[in-house]
């Protein structure tokens, strides 16, 4: 690597949450906050973008340049009262990105 932080690699973190029955609005208002705090730390994402899939799921996933080990902040578990089980937490390491004007296959 040249130390140009745009040599670094693109990791996204995903985490994702369920809700216990009938507290999705809770589960999304509580990851809310949290998902924008993680802007305001030392390092920030990239980007951080929040999902919600009726009736109960969050999904919260960030873009961070670092490499696949790297120690980065992430959405805590929710409250008991809010979750309908433990969170889900993948890493994927960025391999190709095309956007609207690149042409299919290439």
């Amino acid at each position: 690597m040249s130390g140009d932080e745009h040599d670094e690699p693109v990791l996204t973190l995903m985490w994702e949450a369920r809700a216990g029955e009938g507290r999705g609005d809770d589960l999304l208002a509580w990851a809310r906050p949290r998902a924008a705090a993680l802007r305001s730390g030392r390092t920030a994402p990239l980007r951080t973008e929040l999902f919600r899939a009726p009736p109960d799921r969050v999904l919260c996933l960030t873009w961070w340049r670092a490499e696949e080990g790297a120690e980065l902040p992430e959405l805590p578990e929710p409250p008991a009262e809010l979750s309908g089980r433990a969170v889900h937490r993948w890493r994927f390491a960025s391999v190709e990105v095309w956007d609207g004007d690149s042409p299919a296959g290439g």
